[in-house]
């Protein structure tokens, strides 16, 4: 059991899960009491605490964060570099890493690279700015928000590059699929440096694979070097040509040839936003070696190049490359001593170089890589004491519990060596998340929620009788559960009361109280009204609203028109439309609706643009509506009650003609 877990740090930040794993902290969520919000805590773990170098690392990110103040930068809230333990408090982001997603997805889409390169730049810029320079820019120090906005984090590394320090443990850091060739090298850098990382990473986001990778990091870091990578397009040719020139030119080995600012790159990269067809006609090849060992020559010891920088632990997150020390040149003005000197250097690794690949016999037993995946790390280290397996982390896993291992850089049944260096990812757990509490929401909103929290939302209808019809009733999983992420939830959504129906039974013709007692046992609400009749006995049902043998909902109301014996009243109706002249007169017709009823009109015609038409009915209570037939087209023209004796003026001629043509 972690021993921060369930803790309260300085009696204000209560320790909740771990949410990641690095090479020298642990991440927690947390909760701010006084601040009443969620935050991330980085805590040092325990067997760094006093280890000076170390401390001076995690102080040093705090510093640099403290600096910063974008919105593609994780914020830092609190710094505490107590006795018993160190922590910094931070903007809590939830998300994956940038490597997460690229590893679900393969590749990226072209345009969702181009949107998080964009961000990332433009953090990065605001670093530069600051005169500060990341140097180790990678998919894992890069969050992914679900809204895709992204976080640059991890400045653990970091330098000030206006610092006046620079140390010879200050070669090499970060991990050696991202780092530049000057850092592989051990040389001095710059902001330029994150421009390369920024080109490996849009490699890998269009591609879905790095552009240098082997078996260990000396061998990657050779490539960084000497090396150049397949083009994109070779690739996925539908990467446009634009932007693989953009890539390219950022992971130039010369830093002159590569972009020489953010604001640069960003510009480059509007320009394709307006025109992705843009050919920028940049070189093809990515670096001339020659150009490289130049670059190597006279820039690796020039003093007035380095960039000074503040003392760092030779510490490597994830993997590095590291040369012997060199000696400590001191400036001299003899150019033929540096000359001399720089010469030397290219010829010293040229022959390590060749003896590298040529001359080192490796006597050690060679073997097929075993699967570590779905056993624990200790499990392992038991099993395979012949390798060297390195943890490279924690990521959630739905299919393997916590702690097994996942992943493994050397593919199982690989050809290895005794001895090697396997570096696996272990499982953090599954990815959980709380189903959001939607009860009495309108079930569009319901679904928005569900689908924002990463799960999936089914809706399913069922009556009830206290919610409202649209609005849910519940969710399965029930509101509060955890579950994993992509799950289905459930969305019971409310119908209303459950309806009954029974069948209409004819009452005509029966008595008022035989009508009423025959339709209010089967459940409906009956209204009585009296109608004109001397054919059916005074107190006896004419007809009834709803016919018989109708399908009808309880509770709902029926109409019975009862006889009062007196003789009916006709009404009778003069409706005048008008139409245009160049219509034809013979396609069209008029249908009337007296409540029930359809009766066909008697059109007499006029002499102008106006027609004639009558009708008659003996129901005083009943609705008139008048249609346009044209052409077997209905058109509502007129709707009125009998008993208000409406007779319609003509209409305009702009409403005809839309009717009729």
């Amino acid at each position: 059991m972690d021993r921060f877990l369930g803790k309260r740090l300085d009696g204000r930040y209560e320790i909740q899960e771990i949410i990641g794993i690095g090479g020298m902290a642990v991440v927690y969520k947390a909760f701010d009491i006084q601040e009443n919000k969620i935050v991330a805590v980085k805590i040092l773990k325990d067997e760094f605490g006093t280890n000076v170098e170390f401390l001076r690392r995690f102080q040093n990110e705090s510093k640099v964060i403290a600096v910063l103040s974008h919105p593609n930068i994780v914020k830092v809230f609190d710094v505490s570099f107590g006795d018993n333990f160190q922590y910094i408090v931070m903007e809590y982001i939830d998300g994956i890493t940038l490597k997460e997603y690229i590893e679900r997805k393969q590749s990226i889409p072209w345009k969702d690279a181009l949107y998080f390169t964009v961000q990332i730049l433009r953090a990065l810029q605001h670093a530069h700015d600051k005169g500060i320079v990341h140097r180790d820019v990678k998919p894992q120090n890069i969050m992914l928000l679900r809204d895709g906005t992204i976080k640059v984090t991890d400045f653990g590394i970091a330098r000030f590059s206006r610092s006046d320090e620079r140390t010879i443990t200050d070669k090499a850091i970060g991990s050696v699929h991202y780092i530049s060739p000057e850092q592989a090298k051990g040389g001095p850098i710059d902001e330029k440096a994150d421009l390369y990382s920024v080109g490996v990473l849009m490699y890998e986001m269009l591609t879905g694979c790095l552009p240098f990778d082997g078996d260990n990091a000396v061998s990657v870091a050779i490539m960084q070097l000497q090396d150049e990578p397949k083009h994109p397009r070779e690739i996925d040719s539908n990467i446009p040509v634009g932007l693989e020139q953009i890539t390219m030119r950022a992971m130039r080995k010369n830093p002159e040839h590569r972009y020489h600012s953010d604001a640069e790159m960003l510009r480059d990269l509007e320009e394709f936003k307006r025109n992705p067809e843009i050919d920028f006609g940049y070189e093809d090849a990515c670096v001339d070696i020659d150009n490289m060992n130049s670059y190597v020559e006279d820039n690796y010891y020039e003093e007035d190049y380095l960039p000074p920088v503040i003392n760092q632990p030779p510490y490597y997150e994830e993997e590095y490359y590291d040369e012997p020390d060199q000696p400590e040149r001191k400036k001299s003005t003899v150019i033929p001593i540096l000359a001399g000197v720089a010469a030397a250097v290219v010829i010293v690794f040229a022959i390590v170089t060749t003896w590298f690949f040529f001359f080192n016999k490796d006597d050690r037993v060679e073997f097929a890589c075993p699967n570590l995946v779905g056993i624990t790390i200790d499990e392992a280290k038991a099993q395979y004491p012949n390798l060297i397996i390195v943890e490279d982390g924690k990521a959630y896993s739905n299919e393997y519990d916590y702690n097994i291992i996942i992943e493994q850089d050397i593919i199982a049944g690989k050809k290895i060596k005794d001895g090697i260096q396997i570096h696996v990812k272990i499982s953090g757990g599954k990815n959980m998340v709380d189903v959001p509490d939607v009860y009495n929401d309108y079930y569009e909103e319901a679904k928005r929620k569900i689908t924002s929290s990463g799960l999936v939302p089914v809706i399913k209808e069922r009556n009830d009788e206290t919610v409202d019809i649209n609005c849910v009733i519940s969710t399965e999983p029930s509101k509060g559960s955890k579950v994993d992420i992509g799950s289905e939830v459930i969305i019971y959504v409310s119908l209303g009361k459950e309806m009954k129906y029974n069948t209409v039974v004819d009452v005509t013709k029966l008595s008022e109280a035989d009508a009423k007692d025959k339709l209010e046992k089967l459940g409906f609400v009956v209204t009585v009204k009296e109608q004109n009749s001397d054919e059916i006995s005074k107190g006896y049902v004419v007809s009834q609203s709803i016919p018989k043998g109708v399908s009808y909902g309880v509770g709902q109301e029926i109409i019975i028109y009862v006889s009062n014996g007196e003789t009916p009243v006709k009404y009778e109706f003069d409706i005048n439309v008008s139409k245009p002249t160049e219509t034809r007169t013979d396609t069209y017709a008029f249908k009337v609706e007296c409540g029930n009823t359809v009766k066909t009109a008697n059109v007499t015609k006029d002499s102008g643009n106006t027609f004639t038409f009558t009708f008659t009915t003996q129901n005083k209570e009943e609705v008139v509506m008048v249609w346009i037939v044209v052409d077997g087209k209905e058109e509502e023209y007129v709707s009125f009650n009998v008993a208000d004796g409406i007779v319609s003026e003509p209409n305009e001629y702009d409403e005809w003609k839309e009717i009729l043509q």
